[in-house]
């Protein structure tokens, strides 16, 4: 396999970069890390006449805290995150999380904002982002402007991204005293098939807030209310099976799942209420 004939830019600033949004067009795209863009153009499934490379940008670089924030550059790659201790300090789960994310070499090249500006429906930061409440920095000359990230992800390779937009960075607020959060997935291949987050903040020995976020087996992540509601306000120590197993039942219904060559959608509907049932488990045990 062998790449497509492109020309390639190295803008050293967010507002070079805007320059060549604004001048190339449609016949641009932005690359990170490149390790899901390249395999693409490899393969023949998409071709661009110009590649902006972003990784000589130093303020798409770096992870801070700030004003009780954890802020992650676009360009941060997996193993950064995954290896400052800002993030050990704040997200302990965040980390456990990165350390999931295919193997080594993916995690040293591939970043988090990459991960999702390219919005594979199979993706681990994805849904652990949806369960822990991020934003998305977007870009643009006429400023900066935040978006939750479920109004982010739009559908499988589409976020809201718009014309003359660059993503900068990503927003998680620190988690409440007494929250946990877990991150499982099931993987062939090392591309998740199924990814499950659960948080849940402990108070007073009740969930006080849970959420449950389902991933990797349909078009895009999404919340379950309805499963989040029967897990509010359960013990947490030795919280009842019977609302744990209505609540992962629920979780699978809502999940969106849809049948491909991971399995039908009674298959991963299954693996979404086993993995519901052990991340929420596990989180109320962590707390």
């Amino acid at each position: 396999m062998t790449l497509p004939q492109f020309e390639l830019h190295r803008p050293a600033s967010i507002e070079e970069a805007l320059d060549l949004l604004d001048a190339l067009g449609d016949d641009a795209v932005m690359m990170q890390g490149g390790t899901e863009l390249l395999l693409l153009l490899k393969l023949g499934l998409a071709e661009y006449g110009h590649i902006v490379d972003l990784k000589r940008i130093p303020e798409l670089r770096g992870v801070t805290v700030s004003n009780g924030a954890l802020r992650l550059g676009s360009g941060a790659t997996h193993l950064e995150i995954e290896r400052t201790p800002a993030v050990s300090e704040h997200w302990p789960s965040l980390v456990r999380m990165e350390r999931m994310v295919a193997n080594i070499r993916v995690r040293a090249a591939g970043t988090i904002g990459g991960n999702l500006a390219f919005s594979d429906p199979h993706s681990d930061p994805a849904t652990f982002l949806l369960a822990t409440d991020a934003t998305i920095a977007l870009r643009s000359r006429t400023g900066e402007r935040t978006v939750p990230i479920g109004e982010f992800l739009l559908g499988p390779y589409q976020t809201a991204v718009a014309p003359g937009e660059l993503l900068v960075a990503i927003e998680l607020p620190t988690p409440d005293e007494g929250t946990s959060v877990v991150h499982a997935k099931l993987a062939f291949h090392e591309r998740p098939a199924v990814t499950v987050t659960c948080l849940a903040r402990i108070a007073g020995g009740v969930v006080a807030e849970a959420r449950v976020a389902v991933g990797s087996v349909g078009p895009v992540p999404v919340r379950i209310g309805e499963a989040e509601r029967l897990l509010t306000g359960l013990r947490s120590e030795s919280p009842d099976e019977a609302a744990v197993a209505l609540a992962a039942d629920a979780a699978a219904e809502h999940s969106r799942a849809t049948a491909d060559s991971n399995g039908s959608v009674d298959y991963k509907r299954a693996l979404v209420a086993t993995l519901v049932r052990r991340t929420f488990l596990a989180a109320c045990a962590a707390g």
